[in-house]
């Protein structure tokens, strides 16, 4: 049909299906983002993978291996095994592995092997973790619980073996209790600053350990890693879902802390990775307690397309889900955004859960944060992209400072993976000259 003989109807589903494009594409492609901000444009780092969403995710998994949470021929190797662009044959794969290196790690600590038992338990939990990631199209498999629950497990068999102090806690909240481990760098028990870490859209506690915690402990920090509603445990046992008042999370967390001997209570910081680099100045604008915030990569609204879509979306939605339905067919990127964010959100349909994501946005809450923050970029991130999180860091009225991580450092993605040695470095010593201007 031309647009010059639509109907009324027809122009309307049209307009649908150009906003939905758009919103498709402020998510995963930010654009040029070199030519907006003066630096130029860098071509993706590929490792094996021509689709980025499985070349993220590889990446992702690899760049563990520097905190032992992956070795790099196994990733390779597995990866090389798998079809492009086949969930299924990506699940098969990564779970064989992990299987195996987790049978490794029980012959291991049955022969007295401890750290080889370690290395391996560590491993396998990153595996097991990496394996579940695009399972969420359906939620009822059983797949999902089953092989979250075995990441979870080889975890804990580490834990035990590990240098340092790793106490599985239940963090009191509402009328249950958030999962979470709190870490120490020794057993001496003595104050010490801390750091809570929470993750995101879709990553787990576990997870957290190699990507954050580690170069925590190593500055001597405590760490307390936990999951909230919509995310590891706290989803898949206790089916709690995202919430957008995080403050009503995140207050049960430092109430917690406050309640340890071996926590500086002057001295307790929040860290925020990926989505939850919203999530933790949500709650930071209504929870003062905190002395320093870290958002990574920081952004004020997750829902960034023009908000006249959210009607469409509201009184058209079979037309929208139509539309919906068809782009998630042509791109796996997509579709995996919304399948995750429908399973986490507990919505029905796609463009339910875009009516429940457009709730995370802030608005005269920004104002209301008044804690040192650290506001963290990525020049290409493909999730967020440059002119979200300076929009963030612009709104702030705190004490604040922006850390732009680029192709310089090989720390440009999404979180900066792949370089995280590079991230801690800079991250780490912001916090620690933020903390130690504490009285």
């Amino acid at each position: 049909m031309s647009i010059g003989v639509m109907t009324r109807h027809s122009a309307k589903s049209f307009v649908v299906w150009v906003g939905l494009c758009l919103f498709f594409n402020s998510l995963f492609f930010p654009g040029a983002i070199g030519a907006r901000t003066g630096e130029a444009e860098t071509t993706r780092l590929k490792v094996v993978f021509d689709n980025p969403t499985y070349d993220f995710e590889l990446q992702r998994t690899l760049g563990v291996t520097l905190s032992g949470g992956a070795d790099i021929n196994e990733c390779l190797a597995t990866a090389r095994k798998i079809r492009p662009g086949d969930d299924e044959s990506w699940y098969t794969h990564w779970r064989a592995l992990a299987d195996r290196i987790y049978q490794q790690a029980e012959i291991a600590l049955g022969s007295g092997h401890r750290v080889s038992a370690r290395e391996n338990f560590q491993r396998a939990c990153n595996y097991y973790r990496t394996s579940e990631f695009f399972l969420h199209g359906n939620r009822e498999d059983p797949r999902i619980v089953e092989t979250w629950r075995l990441s979870r497990d080889a975890f804990r068999r580490a834990a035990p073996l590990m240098p340092h102090p790793v106490e599985v806690v239940a963090i009191p909240y509402e009328n249950t209790t958030l999962p979470g481990y709190f870490l120490q760098p020794d057993a001496s028990l003595k104050p010490r600053k801390t750091v809570i870490i929470q993750t995101g859209f879709d990553g787990t506690a576990e997870e957290l350990y190699f990507t954050r915690a580690v170069f925590a402990l190593a500055r001597g920090y405590n760490a307390l890693l936990f999951e909230g509603p919509g995310q590891g445990g706290a989803l898949r046992e206790q089916q709690l879902y995202f919430r957008p008042d995080w403050e009503h999370v995140v207050t049960p967390v430092v109430n917690y802390l406050l309640t340890r001997k071996e926590v500086d209570q002057q001295r307790i910081a929040l860290m925020g990775i990926s989505m939850g680099g919203y999530l933790a100045p949500r709650a930071a604008a209504f929870e003062h307690r905190l002395a320093a915030l870290v958002a990574n990569p920081g952004s004020d609204d997750l829902y960034v397309q023009d908000r006249s879509l959210l009607s469409e979306l509201e009184h058209s939605p079979e037309q929208s889900n139509l539309y919906l339905k068809q782009a998630m067919a042509k791109d796996l990127g997509f579709r995996w955004f919304i399948e995750n964010g429908m399973f986490s959100t507990n919505t029905r349909s796609p463009a339910d859960f875009l009516l429940h994501w457009s709730q995370y946005r802030m608005r005269e809450e920004i104002s209301q944060i008044r804690t040192n923050t650290l506001c963290v970029g990525s020049r290409r991130d493909h999730f967020m992209g440059y002119e979200r999180f300076r929009r963030f860091y612009d709104r702030l009225q705190s004490p604040k400072t922006f850390l732009l991580f680029s192709a310089k450092e090989a720390a440009e993605a999404h979180c900066q993976m792949g370089a995280l040695a590079v991230s801690a470095n800079h991250i780490y010593d912001w916090l620690d000259q933020a903390l130690e201007k504490i009285p």
